[in-house]
């Protein structure tokens, strides 16, 4: 599964991390680059912005959760 990611916080980092470690391609963004980092480190890809993760998607129709 390709899932993008907005949102890093405690509940979306915990989220994209699992699912990384699941073996699903995770896009994830985050106004915090530190926070897209860290879940980089953990397997996901990660984007330096809305566009750079919508562009980093591959599959169609491309799925983007979003957490706020």
């Amino acid at each position: 599964m390709e899932l993008g990611f907005v949102g890093l916080g405690r509940m979306g980092r915990n989220m994209v991390v699992r699912l990384a470690r699941g073996k699903h391609r995770v896009v994830a963004w985050a106004p915090s680059p530190e926070s897209v980092q860290d879940v980089a480190r953990e397997g996901a890809i990660g984007a330096s912005n809305l566009p750079d993760l919508i562009s980093k998607l591959k599959d169609r129709p491309r799925a983007v959760w979003t957490m706020v």
